[in-house]
């Protein structure tokens, strides 16, 4: 959540939270954030959080509103943006936009020159197997001293061949059996899936369908864009990734989409949508 740091001549004063969708900051006591001095008009300006994002109006105030040294009417505030009131200060802090900055940062290439890139060492070739295997020496039976010398001299190479052979059978059977299970195994793990297709920018177009500028058209390239009339009816059109969505943020009657008031939260828009709001139509459509 995003929240702001009150400040005057650098002492910290308080935090406040901007758990609501409209925050106003004055003199007067029914502001949000009352700040008590002669410098703060008595409903100075208005700041409107919507999820992530927050801008930042300027109500109409005598003195105006400066952000980071420089007025402004409208603003769309950035994680340590400082926003001064006369000698007050209020330092915006969204952890939401400062991770999203880390993590465009991370996401970033790193370039190397060639000439810095060091070589992998290189593997040595593993020694290759003998081609035989020794048999290991095979002790005769206790029984065989009671043999002649003849028969043992023959029983003997006949029992090592057998033990030969028996051996080489079972290190062919482990070799095989090891072969198969790896190839069943490299079989039965599914493939990977394949990388998500990115989501395209689509442009949207509001047009006027009355009013004196009916027929004028305005494409919408900025995050947030405000329409209707400060202190009679205002919305806020704002572009996200899923789509462009509307929000009521000033007025005692809510802007309506297709006949239809909207709710408190955030509503998304479709093409060829009709907005009314402040006594005017707009078309929403997508760019072609």
């Amino acid at each position: 959540m995003a929240k702001l740091i009150l400040s005057m001549d650098g002492l910290v004063l308080k935090e406040i939270p901007l758990s609501k969708e409209r925050t106003t900051i004055g003199r007067k006591p029914h502001n949000d954030i009352q700040i008590d001095n002669l410098a703060v008009s008595g409903e100075h300006a208005v700041i409107v959080t919507i999820l992530a994002d927050s801008f930042l109006e300027d109500l109409g105030s005598t003195n105006g509103t400066f952000v980071n040294g420089k007025t402004v009417k409208k603003h769309f505030l950035q994680n340590n943006d400082v926003i001064e009131l006369g000698k007050y200060k209020l330092k915006y802090i969204s952890e939401a936009l400062a991770g999203a900055a880390k993590a465009a940062d991370f996401e970033k290439t790193m370039v190397l020159r060639p000439g810095a890139m060091r070589k992998p060492p290189e593997t040595p070739a593993p020694a290759a197997a003998p081609a035989h295997v020794a048999a290991p020496a095979t002790p005769a039976p206790a029984h065989t001293a009671t043999m002649p010398a003849a028969a043992h001299a023959t029983a003997a190479p006949a029992e090592a061949a057998a033990a030969v052979a028996a051996t080489a059978r079972s290190h062919a059977d482990t070799q095989v059996g090891v072969t198969a299970a790896s190839v069943a195994a490299a079989a039965a793990s599914p493939a990977p899936a394949p990388a998500p297709a990115p989501i395209p920018v689509r442009h949207a177009i509001l047009k006027l369908m009355s009013g004196a500028n009916a027929g004028k058209e305005l494409e919408i390239t900025k995050p947030l864009t405000t329409l209707g009339k400060p202190g009679v009816q205002v919305a806020v059109i704002t572009r996200r990734p899923q789509g462009f969505f509307i929000t009521h943020v000033e007025g005692a009657n809510k802007p309506s989409v297709n006949g239809r008031p909207i709710e408190l939260q955030a509503h998304a828009l479709n093409d060829h949508d009709l907005i009314e709001l402040a006594g005017v139509k707009v078309e929403f459509f997508f760019k072609s």
